[in-house]
Order: structure tokens, then sequence, then C-alpha cells
């Protein structure tokens, strides 16, 4: 057969023996259970042989599906990203489903226009995982026409579903661990506060403080985004503010992370020697910083299957209801907050 030619249904049905109504259950994961498993097998080994491409955009119109969900990020610079689109996009193809990535660089206004390209382009549902709080209205708007998953931020004012760490309990865990460690002057590099997951590690970190009759040393204002430059600069606002030099830092993520440790080093302020630091998100870059950043893990890929998960559970069960759903998070302690140097 001409390889250059489309293979049809019909060609696979000639050389089977069969109608063509039985190749078509076959191959539809849908329709399998519908046919005998020895028969299925025999259909799906000739139709790899002949080169046969589903046309998902035939079955699409026949389903009113399009088989693609948008997956909305903030930042596709920031490692913390990368093992939650995996997730997403593994489990989607298993599912027969792929994503379109879409950035918003955390602009609201180019949110809006990628949420208004994805509805235009008719996905099946849409994954983002920048939502901040001024975002709720339009996800309302995007949620009535088609399913919206919220992963990692979900702004508090929004009851869409959502696929979440426990980001409060983060926050706690890095207070516990500062405390156990001795420090009373600890700082604070506070992320964006209209993002639901550095304003979760504020108040778990906060609270743990404040127990313990701790202040944390924070300058006037949160990052504006959560950067490296950003995290220097803060770091740097709160050197210049005039109160006792902190002997331990907590950034709201690795990269603010790193930016404090670009000014404390700038500063003749050496980790760990003469102060601690500590991140959050453990991504790979967190290990072979120097020193290397101990900071927060969670299982990132995990919550993108499931946010992927969730996704194709609403579009094959319209109006189903969907628990939230948060993941733990665990400290991995590393050379910047007293641990052993990495090897």
């Amino acid at each position: 057969m001409d390889r250059l030619r489309k293979v049809t249904l019909r060609d696979i049905a000639e050389r089977a023996g069969v109608h063509v109504s039985t190749v078509s259950r076959a191959l539809d994961p849908s329709t399998t259970h519908r046919v005998n498993a020895q028969t299925v097998n025999y259909i799906r080994g000739l139709a790899d042989e002949l080169g046969y491409r589903p046309d998902v955009v035939a079955r699409g119109l026949r389903e009113g599906r399009t088989a693609t969900i948008g997956v909305v990020v903030a930042d596709l610079g920031n490692p913390f990203i990368a093992p939650i689109l995996r997730g997403i996009e593994n489990n989607l193809e298993s599912r027969g489903s792929m994503a379109i990535i879409a950035e918003t660089q955390d602009d609201r206004q180019r949110f809006n226009r990628v949420m208004d390209h994805l509805l235009s382009r008719q996905v099946d549902a849409i994954i983002t995982t920048a939502a901040r709080d001024d975002h709720v209205p339009l996800l309302n708007i995007a949620a009535d026409r088609i399913p919206v998953v919220l992963a990692v931020r979900g702004p508090a004012d929004s009851q869409l579903p959502r696929v979440t760490f426990d980001d409060v309990e983060g926050g706690r865990l890095v207070a516990e661990h500062l405390l156990d460690l001795g420090h009373r002057r600890i700082g604070h590099v506070r992320g964006p506060g209209d993002a639901s997951p550095f304003v979760d590690r504020a108040v778990g970190f906060s609270r743990s403080l404040g127990r313990a009759g701790v202040n944390p040393i924070e300058g006037p204002e949160a990052a504006r985004r959560p950067t490296i430059d950003e995290g220097d600069r803060l770091m740097k606002s709160i050197l210049s503010s005039g109160s006792e030099s902190p002997s331990a830092v907590f950034a709201h993520n690795d990269l603010l992370a790193l930016g404090a440790l670009r000014a404390l080093g700038a500063a003749g302020i050496q980790c760990p020697d003469s102060v601690h630091v500590v991140g959050y998100d453990d991504t790979p870059i967190a290990a072979f910083s120097q020193p290397a950043l101990t900071s927060v893990r969670h299982p990132s890929y995990e919550l993108g299957r499931m946010a992927a998960d969730y996704a194709i559970t609403l579009i094959e069960n319209v109006g189903h209801v969907l628990q939230p759903l948060a993941f733990p998070p665990t400290l991995v302690v590393r050379e910047s907050s007293g641990g052993p140097p990495e090897r």
C-alpha cells in the first residue's frame, strides 16, 4: 500500500476480512469492549503495520470534543513547573488527549487573553497553575462553558475544583526547623500577596513563629513576581531597614531564596556560616546551588497527574463534584541551614 496515501478504516477492514464497523469499534477505546479481544489485537496490529492514524478532528466533531486541554502557567522559565507539566502531559496522552500550554508571565491582561484564546479554540477543559485572586470572575465565566481545574494556586474566593499543595503546613515545617536550630531573628521574603500558595506559606510560617513569641523580620512589601531579582531586592530591603540582621531567612520559593543569597553575599554575609537560608519548591537548582539549599518538597509530578485526572473526569461526567485535594509537603534539609554538604 502507498504509504503516502492516508490509510482508512476500510483499508484495514479489507485486509482483516471484517466489516468496517468492527474495525471502528476495535480502534475506539470507548467501544473496544464490544469486540473479541483476539480480534482487537489483530486489528490494532494491522493498523500499526499499515500506518493508520485516527482522524481526531472528525472524531471530535462527532463527540463534540477536540481532545485538547488548555494548560495555563505563570512562568515557563521557573523550573518548579516542569514536573507538573510532565505529570499533566503523561496522563493526558494515556487518555487520548493532549495539552495546549500557554504562559501568562504573571500578567493579568495576558492571562485574560490566554483564556480567551483557549476558549475560542474549543479546548475540552482548562487547567491553570497561574490563577491569582483577581482572576476569579474570569475563571467562573470560563467554567460556565467548560471544566476548569485550579492547580497549585487556588484562590480562596473560588469554588472551582482544585488540586494544590498544603502550603500552610509547608510554612509551618520551615518555621519549626529554624526555631529548632535556635533562631529568633528570622527574615521573611514573601511571594506575591495575591497568589494563594504564598499567602498560605506566610500564614503557616508566621503562625508558628508567633506561638514561639518570635516576630519575623520583613521588608515593607512582598515580591511582585517570585523571581531571583525580586529575592535580591527584598533581601536588600530587609538588610537596610535598620533592624538587626537576621540569623536565618525563609524565602517563599527557591528563586527568591537564590536572590536572597545573592544579596547576602554582596553584603558580606555568608551562608551558612553567618546566616541560614531556606527556600521552597525543591526545584533541581536547590541541590546544586552554593551552598545546597534547604527547601520544601512537594509531589509535583503527582499533582500534575491528578489535575489532568480531574479535568478528564469532569469532561466525561458533566456536573460531577470533585472534592479539593491538597498534597502534603516534606522538608529537605541541606547545607544552607546546617545540613551536611551535598556529595
